[in-house]
């Protein structure tokens, strides 16, 4: 990179993945520069603009490994062949007096398709542990188990995000673009310009949901009965698609049934929401030829999320909204590559492809890319948080990249008991985030502009993230990490470090399977401005829009799934009379490991906050900004009261990205969606008091 030249990559945030440029400073880092890309046309949010002050090395970035001393008990400088002996001796030690599945391994949805797949490569081969899974499953995989059910295929949008402007009516369900992915935003708001009509459903009256034509404010927990009784309402008033359900889906009778159990005055008693607005809702969705459901974490993070957004689904189906232009369900996907991060192997059950690991087809393919035996490779593991919850007890080693599960995962002082219980634990991080304080060797990575790398985007859409300044000294690659830790356990060759000779060989790994890449290089990504999976050959135009000839069944038709309304697997009590919900705020991301060590941002958002209504304020007798205690059945948080008529009284609101006091998760309960084993983080009893002094 030369002093004046720009280079094009992506922000290292959002699934949205927005374009800019990179352009080098004289303090001997990078500015970001407008670039003039499809998902956002310029625009970025605050973080996406101040993403470089990660990069600065002095008191934000590790800077060379840290081993935890025998004698003080602290995490001391060490050289990187130190480190990585250490690391192979703990896994090795493990291994040895355990068994092979004694060792775990954690990744994240921010690491690249390249190091995604090489993770997961590491360890079923090298390692030969099932126990492997990622911080995406607290992402997006009800939606994608939804998916799979209904369409035989999963990815966020099975359309590019423009079309959402181009549609007649969307209801967005548990999402706040407008902090989460706020250039985004921009097509809800042309989809207005252009006629069309918005629903939001959320429990809060966000800033997204004030550019609704209709708000329903649904109890926390209730979305599943709302889509039911929103169903229920279409086939009452004779709106159901009928030459559509008799050529494209099965299985409509049970579904139908399901849903007339759900009569509006019943729903209205589950939701809160009154029986005028699901026909209100119902009359918007309907009073156009095309419309869309897109859901987000709010119905997803859920016991019973799966469910939930099957139920969205078949609200879609019945009415002919999907498989056709400008019409169809999709999932806002929230990590920056939570889809590719699940296509190519970090997932428990998934080898890359998105193929199934218990798919004998699908093994034999795999193991003949990776020169092994498929009998040797391992069978499915635990999920996230099962393996999280058996560190310390089964799982007496762990390897983790990219993640902070110390802050991130549900019932966190618990998981944090357990990452405390381990034999060794290894991290590969960009900062010392809360988790890498707690491990025995910290090796610091690359990040985003440090390196060239694909990831895909909500779309479906595979970017290349090029690489515009050299790492601090003492800083590696991921792929190196794997490299030499390979062949510190015996196998010299198989893990490259150069990204594209990484990602040619996934390529090969996937072809053939669902996400198949086989046709896509680094050099069409750079000249087609990414390029949609599937796409199975170099002459294959990639797929921006699926399903409009065929779902991805093996008749080719959707499938209905019944689903019947249940309760939170925690509903208020006596002893906890709220519901609590969590999530994001516009200018912190995830655990916050990245973005608190930006000054700009933390001024924007500097702590937690409890939001709740002034009738409930009044109650407690807390004005805004004393501090509250919330407590719920796993611990207690303490954080100023953010009093708003912007929530319901029977709810309070948490953002998740704080440690400390704060921790929202010290709340939040892991009852587990049994098909996406997704923890219920966004609904759970608790009690507020005023904090005592």
């Amino acid at each position: 990179m030369t002093a004046t030249s720009t280079v094009d990559t992506h922000c290292p945030y959002c699934a949205l993945q927005c374009g800019m440029g990179l352009r080098p400073t004289a303090g001997g880092t990078v500015e970001v520069v407008e670039r003039d890309f499809p998902v956002n046309k310029g625009a970025l949010c605050g973080k996406g603009r101040t993403a470089p002050g990660v990069l600065l090395a002095e008191g934000v970035r590790l800077t060379g490994p840290l081993v935890r001393s025998g004698a003080t008990g602290e995490l001391e400088p060490a050289s990187w062949g130190a480190a990585l002996d250490r690391v192979a001796e703990g896994l090795v030690r493990v291994r040895a007096g355990h068994g092979a599945d004694a060792v775990g391994v954690f990744g994240g949805g921010g690491l690249t398709n390249e190091k995604a797949y090489a993770l997961g490569k590491f360890a079923r081969v090298v390692l030969k542990t099932s126990q492997i899974d990622y911080n995406g499953r607290f992402c997006m995989s009800s939606a994608a188990a939804a998916h799979q059910r209904a369409f035989g295929l999963d990815r966020g949008l099975p359309f590019p995000v423009a079309d959402i402007a181009r549609t007649g009516c969307v209801i967005l369900v548990g999402s706040n673009l407008a902090d989460t992915m706020p250039p985004a935003l921009r097509y809800l708001t042309e989809l207005k310009a252009n006629g069309g009509k918005l629903i939001v459903v959320d429990p809060r009256r966000t800033r997204t949901a004030e550019q609704a034509d209709l708000h329903l404010q649904p109890r926390p927990g209730t979305d599943l009965a709302l889509a039911l009784g929103l169903l229920h309402l279409v086939v009452a008033e004779g709106l159901v698609d009928e030459a559509f359900v008799e050529e494209r889906t099965h299985g409509w009778p049970e579904a139908r049934a399901a849903a007339m159990a759900h009569w509006p005055e019943l729903v209205e008693r589950i939701t809160g929401v009154p029986v005028p607005a699901l026909r209100e809702a119902v009359r918007l969705f309907c009073g156009t030829p095309e419309g869309m459901v897109l859901t987000a974490r709010g119905p997803e993070q859920q016991a019973k999320g799966t469910d939930t957004v099957g139920a969205w689904i078949n609200l879609c189906l019945a009415t002919g909204r999907a498989g056709r232009p400008r019409s169809g369900y999709g999932c806002l996907t929230g990590q920056g590559n939570g889809q590719g991060g699940r296509e190519h192997g970090q997932k428990a059950d998934q080898l890359p492809g998105y193929r199934k690991l218990d798919d004998p087809a699908a093994r034999a393919h795999v193991a003949g890319v990776w020169g092994v035996d498929p009998d040797d490779l391992p069978g499915p593991g635990r999920s996230a948080y099962e393996l999280l919850d058996a560190l310390g007890r089964d799982v007496k080693g762990l390897l983790l990249m990219g993640s902070n599960p110390v802050v991130s995962a549900p019932r966190a002082a618990h998981i944090t008991e357990r990452i405390a219980a381990l034999d060794f634990l290894a991290v590969c991080d960009v900062v010392l985030s809360e988790t890498a304080a707690m491990a025995d060797v910290v090796l610091p990575v690359t990040q985003w502009a440090e390196e060239t790398g694909t990831v895909t985007n909500l779309e479906g859409r595979v970017l290349l993230r090029r690489k515009a300044i050299d790492p601090p000294d003492g800083v590696r690659s991921d792929l190196y990490v794997l490299n030499v830790l390979a062949a510190h356990l015996g196998w010299e060759k198989g893990f490259a470090t150069n990204p594209e000779e990484v990602f040619d060989e996934l390529r090969r790994a996937s072809a053939g399977g669902p996400a198949d890449y086989s046709g896509i290089t680094y050099r069409r990504i750079a000249e087609e401005e990414g390029v949609f999976w599937p796409c199975p050959a170099d002459s294959h135009p990639g797929t921006p829009r699926l399903f409009l000839d065929r779902f991805a069944t093996p008749d080719g038709r959707a499938r209905f799934v019944p689903v019947m309304h249940r309760p939170s697997a925690e509903e208020p009590d006596a002893e906890y009379p709220l519901y609590l919900t969590t999530g994001r705020v516009l200018a912190q991301y995830q655990s916050g490991a990245q973005t608190r060590r930006v000054a700009e941002l933390n001024a924007a958002a500097p702590g937690p906050f409890v939001q709740l209504h002034p009738q409930l304020a009044d109650r407690l007798g807390v004005a805004d900004g004393e501090p509250v205690a919330v407590t719920s059945r796993r611990g207690r948080a303490v954080a100023p009261a953010r009093v708003s008529r912007g929530i319901r009284p029977d709810t309070v609101f948490m953002p998740f990205h704080w440690p400390g006091e704060g921790r929202a998760n010290t709340l939040t309960n892991p009852a587990l969606d049994p098909a996406s084993r997704m923890p219920e983080f966004k609904v759970c009893a608790v009690r507020v008091e005023r904090a005592q002094a």
